[in-house]
Parts: structure tokens; sequence; C-alpha cells
């Protein structure tokens, strides 16, 4: 996992400084995930094509180079799957 930064208003820090209990990684996934949902990815099936793509063998900057979307990455998982096949049956 790598870590990115990011900005935070001055409120933000504040707000974050009197409420230490608040996790903001986790308000960071969870914004990430609604933002997932408004563009109608299943943040499961993501993961899950993301896995399958690295079972395949894909590395994570791969994948990047290779896909700008989840379709693109479906395809990828896809079509990797179907070429393996392919080979098996030549």
């Amino acid at each position: 996992m790598q870590s990115r930064s990011i900005t935070l208003e001055e409120i933000d820090e504040l707000f974050l400084k009197w409420n230490d209990h608040i996790n903001a990684s986790a308000l960071f996934r969870q914004a990430l995930k609604e933002e997932m949902r408004v563009r109608d990815i299943d943040p499961h099936e993501f993961r899950d094509l993301f896995k399958r793509a690295e079972e395949q063998g894909y590395e994570f900057e791969e994948v990047l180079e290779q896909t700008n979307r989840i379709d693109d990455l479906e395809r990828l998982v896809e079509g990797s799957v179907a070429s393996t096949r392919s080979t098996r049956t030549d």
C-alpha cells in the first residue's frame, strides 16, 4: 500500500486535532467508496477484479498503464483468462 499526500485546510486540521479519535484514513476510504458508488462501481467487485489481475501476474504499474476505468480492468482480466484458455486448447 502506498501513502499519498492530501491537502488539509487549517480548519480540517483543527477539527481533526479536536477529535483525535477520528480515523482520517478511514474517512478518506469512506469518501472514495462513496465516489465509486456515484460512478456505479461496486467497491467489492473492483477489489476482486484488481486481485484477479494481480493473480494473473499483473503488477500495479502495469494495471495503471493499461487501464483508466473499471471497464478496462474488466477487459484486461477477462482477456487474460480468454488468452490462457486459448493457449491451453492449442
